[in-house]
């Protein structure tokens, strides 16, 4: 693998936890590659069904990653995302697991238009700290950090650590 001059960042976490509005303002100030898998999916059409039960699409997570794969190879990339273990482990060089309080969460979800099982579930996943425990399970542990994301003041931290981050990274890897 050639070395990359810019590092790859995966910011993820339950839905509704501010990955997009981090990863978003963070493309803005490091001129890193912002990427929704979402949005990639839609756009590419990268599903493998429908899942009648959460009433949303199945991601082909084999073709997302073919999707990405030269991309990410090239560094400079940001991707949100609420799993993380579908993407190789050489991918990134750090990971952020956004946590947001669960009472805060549910209001979120709910004002997405989110109900019933669809909404418990997300919220039990923020209890039970799924996404950061799948994060640990697929990545190196030193990489995997966790950000409180409840306030516009958490987003501001956040965004500022990371910057540094990268900076940093930047500077030691060029």
């Amino acid at each position: 693998m050639k070395m990359r001059k810019r590092p790859n960042i995966l910011l993820t976490g339950t839905p509704g936890v501010g990955k997009t509005t981090l990863g978003k303002e963070l493309a803005q100030k490091t001129g890193l590659t912002y990427v929704n898998i979402g949005d990639l999916a839609q756009e590419g059409q990268l599903y493998d069904g429908y899942d009648e039960e959460y009433q949303c699409p199945v991601l082909d997570e084999d073709r997302v990653v073919d999707e990405l794969d030269e991309q990410m190879e090239e560094g400079g990339v940001i991707v949100d995302y609420h799993g993380c273990d579908l993407f190789p482990e050489r991918w990134f060089h750090i990971v952020f697991v956004l946590r947001t309080d669960n009472t805060q969460l549910y209001t979120r979800l709910e004002n997405r238009g989110y109900a019933g099982k669809k909404l418990q579930d997300n919220v039990q996943c923020e209890i039970f700290q799924t996404i950061y425990e799948e994060a640990m399970e697929a990545y190196s542990h030193e990489i995997v950090h966790q950000l409180p994301s409840n306030s516009p003041e958490d987003l501001e931290q956040n965004l500022e650590q990371v910057v540094q981050w990268t900076e940093q990274w930047m500077k030691e890897h060029n």
